[in-house]
């Protein structure tokens, strides 16, 4: 019988054919796939496609925007002056990410050469490319490109540090535009206040609450004004830095403004002449105690720059502090008073917001201390240095322990962190918890505060542990391959 040869049945040259159609077919399944997902995915919006990995979440908006977007019951439209090529690609990101949430929002581009005059019925300014107009109805807002893109000089590395507050900006302005009645902030002097720092006055000048001021010396009431009439429209009464006392008739009419439901916010820590006693006086009725002195931390980890009385104080959770925790951001609270809550007075709820740690102590001294060591006299800890009251009336009360918290050089030394902490607690108690600040996202770097022991712990394992490891292991890797060596041999 004669034998078939395997090989005639199926030659190689046919099983080669084969095998390559069927890798052909494949493939050209495989590419027809790809082109109709890619195809499908173009067709999604951006918020399905992309996704945010920037450190600073530069291509993303926060929750308060969401709030403030998705509650729109009015049409918004927003006007992009930008000539054609010059679109610039985060605003432009940004912008979609609006369009996106909300069904009321509209993005219409604006080219400067086809309407040369059309930005002159709502400002006087010189419009850059890539500046936004926001309108609802009668009411708009002009966004310059310096809005946008802001730049701030450091005189610490004697260069500029670039951020960019699109969001912030667009976000605010869109509040402004749909709003009929904007919050009212007074504010009191006659007490040697301080004024508003530059970068906080621009928060609230951004969260559109009107700021007026006022004297506890010719009213009768709180916040009544010289004419004698209270202002319906009063939201909220801010006491700042005050280098002398209030009086006891003045105590008075706050303890009762605050009674009535009125709500107030004071940034006040201790003063070259001491407490200030008739003051922190209106915490007293809601069991709260003010100690005397500067508050000084004996806990490296509790304080910055080597400075025991720049406190890094503990946060707790809450509305105001909630957003700072989230983001790891942690305010920084220099030459601070301490406040201990004595117990329940039941007039209303005390919550702390910032805290020192146990080993804290507060120096009797005050500004005339020679040592920052703990002396007989001097008060045991732990203290608070910024809590929150809410009476049973009604009323509100938000505290911070320190007249520098709010300077600008402190505010930049907690990379925003005590502004935004400020400005949270400002929009609380005028009612506009959506509007708690949105921070303008870095383009550059933020400060980096640690503290003194942290900061000793880097250098010994960056100088020390990390190099001597790696070169133990190098050691251990030759003396390895030498053994190795000797035994093949």
């Amino acid at each position: 019988m004669k034998k078939m040869n395997p090989l005639k049945k199926n030659p190689p040259s046919y099983n080669a054919f084969r095998g390559g159609s069927y890798s052909l077919i494949i493939s050209a399944v495989v590419l027809a796939l790809l082109v109709v997902a890619n195809v499908f995915a173009s067709a999604l919006p951006s918020a399905m496609t992309k996704y945010d990995i920037s450190s600073t979440k530069l291509y993303s908006v926060t929750s308060n925007t969401k709030v403030v977007v998705n509650a729109l019951e009015q049409d918004v439209t927003i006007y992009w002056i930008v000539q054609s090529g010059k679109e610039d690609d985060i605003i432009e990101n940004l912008l979609s990410k609006y369009e996106t949430l909300s069904g009321h929002i509209k993005v219409v581009k604006k080219n400067p050469d086809v309407f040369p005059t059309f930005t002159e019925q709502y400002t006087n300014e010189t419009v850059q490319n890539n500046s936004l107009i926001v309108e609802c109805g009668d009411r708009s807002r002009f966004i310059g490109y310096d809005d946008i893109y802001i730049q701030e000089a450091d005189v610490y590395s004697y260069s500029y540090n670039t951020s960019f507050d699109g969001e912030g900006a667009i976000t605010s302005a869109i509040d402004y535009v749909v709003s009929e009645e904007l919050p009212q902030l007074y504010m009191l002097e006659g007490h040697g206040e301080a004024e508003l720092p530059a970068t906080f006055s621009e928060q609230i000048e951004k969260e559109n609450i009107e700021v007026s001021s006022f004297s506890l010396l010719t009213v009768d009431s709180v916040p009544e004004l010289t004419e004698g009439k209270v202002p319906d429209d009063a939201d909220c009464l801010m006491i700042v830095s005050p280098t002398s006392d209030i009086s006891e008739e003045e105590q008075k009419m706050l303890a009762n403004y605050v009674t009535d439901g009125g709500k107030l916010l004071v940034m006040a820590g201790p003063t070259e002449e001491g407490t200030l006693k008739n003051l922190y006086g209106l915490l007293e009725a809601y069991g709260v105690e003010a100690s005397d002195g500067v508050v000084i931390e004996a806990d490296r980890e509790h304080y910055a720059f080597q400075a025991p009385y720049v406190l890094l104080p503990d946060m707790a959770g809450s509305d105001i502090t909630d957003s700072l925790i989230e983001e790891n951001y942690f305010p920084i609270m220099p030459i601070s008073q301490g406040m201990k809550i004595t117990g329940s007075s039941g007039n209303g709820t005390v919550t702390e917001l910032l805290t020192t740690s146990d080993a804290a102590f507060s120096k009797i001294a005050g500004y005339s201390l020679s040592t920052y060591e703990k002396e007989e006299d001097d008060i045991d800890g732990p203290f608070s240095v910024a809590l929150s009251v809410e009476a049973n009336s009604g009323g509100k009360i938000v505290w911070f322990a320190s007249s520098s918290f709010l300077e600008d050089m402190y505010n930049a030394y907690s990379s925003g962190a005590n502004g935004d902490m400020a400005m949270n607690a400002l929009s609380s108690l005028v009612g506009e918890s959506e509007a708690m600040a949105i921070r303008s996202k870095s383009l550059n770097y933020n400060y980096l505060t640690i503290s003194a022991s942290t900061s000793s712990l880097l250098k010994v394992m960056m100088i020390g542990v990390f190099p001597l490891l790696y070169l133990g292991i190098g050691i251990c890797v030759v003396l390895t391959r030498r053994k190795n060596q000797n035994e093949t041999v």
